[in-house]
């Protein structure tokens, strides 16, 4: 029997199509760009992907079985001090403090933030372990690229470029906060043009 490949699908999500929702925690405001599955709650998703505005320093929501990368988009930025479960005893600060400066932790992790000068936005990504791994990259100006994963989404964290995607004749122009959504990409072509940052998340299942 004959082996179809998988075929790549694209979704184009607006940055002002997001819906503002509070965090687990009641302590800010969180936007979903995408999950898996499509409307999971925040105690079923295998991936999430969400905006959020963190407007005054406090504990970050704690999700069990949990991997957290957090990307600074905005603002002066903050330190998380992680610590251990009494709050007594320093674990690792993590500083974000220029824009898509990159943090990674365990979500079950005692996480408070620590505000440098005001508000700040962040980009997170949450994938729960043992399901599913992902790998998060800056890309800036024009660039070339293969994408092979079970997911790969395309994150417009500043400025506008313009992604062509294997033999397609016309690219699809993503503004900030825009995320082009690619389905079973396998080894797919990748053309980004333009001036500004991109940020790269490539999941796959286990």
């Amino acid at each position: 029997m004959a082996v179809v490949p998988n075929v790549a699908t694209t979704t184009l999500i607006r940055g002002a199509d997001l819906v503002a929702a509070p965090w687990k925690n009641g302590g800010g405001v969180t936007r979903e760009v995408g999950a898996f599955p499509a409307g999971a709650g925040l105690d079923a998703f295998t991936w999430r992907v969400s905006i959020a505005d963190v407007a005054q320093a406090g504990p970050f929501s704690r999700f069990a079985g949990i991997d957290r990368t957090l990307v600074l988009l905005s603002g002066a930025g903050m330190l998380l001090d992680e610590t251990d479960d009494t709050g007594a005893h320093a674990v690792k600060t993590y500083a974000l403090t220029q824009p898509l400066d990159i943090a990674q932790f365990a979500g079950e992790a005692k996480i408070d933030a620590r505000l440098v000068d005001g508000a700040t936005r962040d980009f997170n990504l949450m994938v729960r372990r043992g399901a599913a791994v992902g790998e998060t990259e800056v890309w800036r100006g024009t660039t070339q690229r293969t994408l092979s994963a079970d997911v790969v989404l395309l994150f417009c964290a500043s400025g506008s470029v313009s992604v062509t995607l294997g033999g397609e004749a016309q690219p699809q122009v993503l503004e900030a906060d825009d995320t082009l959504r690619i389905d079973t990409p396998n080894v797919l072509s990748c053309v980004v043009e333009g001036a500004g940052a991109l940020l790269a998340i490539s999941i796959r299942y286990t």
